[in-house]
């Protein structure tokens, strides 16, 4: 009678040890934190899991593109009424190379993609995944700005290259093609391409801060396509606000005025001042964005 009780209790005994040794064994460890090329991979799959997003690179390099073949076209039927001092300058090359109805459109896809990354998060509730995936939520937006910084910077490029080239290989059959060597051009080439990131950053900003899409889109725009028309250029308060708005600073880095040699076009913008313009925008926006992101609350 005692060896059948024996063999009962055995099993029992060997199961509970089992039992006490189970969650021991399944102690999970720590994982490490998300690295910053992590997080960078991870917005890109956000952004590119956008089904707009192609769709509006697609149309804004097709816009470009085809306003400056327009411009240059018209240009080129015009060509024999001009004077001969604008034949032999063609001060238009330029800026039929770069349209600014064209650019403007480049400003505003640019703004609404940016601010979208940051929107999109927020009105999904995916933004909450995300920062307890990743407390530090200034590592997700600086994730999110090098994402943006480098989309739009390659479509800003390749717009820049399709325009110019476009526009150069009309006008080549009135002589009045200019060669991307000229400082003119490489410098208007580089403001234009870096044009879309730049509002992208802005637009990234916004959103942040806003935290609607709606809002957002129409806020920068109005920002950078609206305000500075408000500004007159007659009084010289007035001139140095509207030197200081990304939209004007690329008309004087483009030379889009019309002959270099009209400084009074510029209303007193320089160079310099103009890159800086390019500069302190992003920089403002993005700084905002990191201040406003760590003291709310998702």
């Amino acid at each position: 009678m005692t060896t059948p009780t024996h063999g009962t209790t055995a099993p029992t005994s060997t199961t509970a040890t089992n039992s006490t040794t189970a969650p021991t064994n399944a102690v999970a460890v720590d994982e490490p934190p998300a690295r910053f090329l992590d997080l960078v991979a991870a917005e890109w799959i956000k952004v590119r899991s956008l089904r707009s997003t192609p769709w509006v690179i697609v149309l804004v390099a097709l816009v470009v593109t085809g306003m400056a073949a327009a411009r240059a076209l018209a240009d080129y039927n015009n060509f024999p009424s001009y004077d001969a001092l604008t034949q032999r300058e063609h001060p238009f090359s330029l800026s039929d190379s770069f349209p600014a109805e064209g650019y403007l459109t480049l400003m505003l896809a640019a703004v609404a993609v940016g601010s979208i990354a940051a929107v999109s998060e927020y009105g999904s509730g995916l933004i909450r995944t995300t920062t307890v995936a990743v407390p530090a939520r200034g590592a997700v937006v600086l994730a999110k700005a090098v994402v943006q910084v480098v989309l739009w910077a390659v479509v800003g490029l390749l717009a820049a290259l399709c325009s110019f080239f476009t526009a150069q290989a009309i006008l080549s059959g009135r002589d009045a093609a200019i060669p991307l060597g000229d400082a003119d051009s490489l410098r208007a080439l580089v403001a234009s391409a870096l044009l879309a990131p730049v509002c992208a950053l802005v637009g990234l900003g916004l959103g942040v801060l806003i935290r609607h899409s709606a809002t957002t889109v129409v806020a920068g725009s109005f920002v950078l396509l609206l305000l500075p028309v408000f500004f007159s250029s007659r009084k010289p308060l007035s001139a140095t606000f509207a030197n200081a708005m990304v939209r004007n600073a690329w008309q004087r880095l483009a030379t889009i005025y019309g002959a270099p040699a009209e400084a009074s076009a510029y209303n007193g913008a320089t160079v310099g001042g103009s890159w800086t313009v390019y500069v302190l925008w992003p920089l403002a926006a993005l700084a905002l964005a990191l201040v406003v992101v760590r003291r709310r609350d998702v």
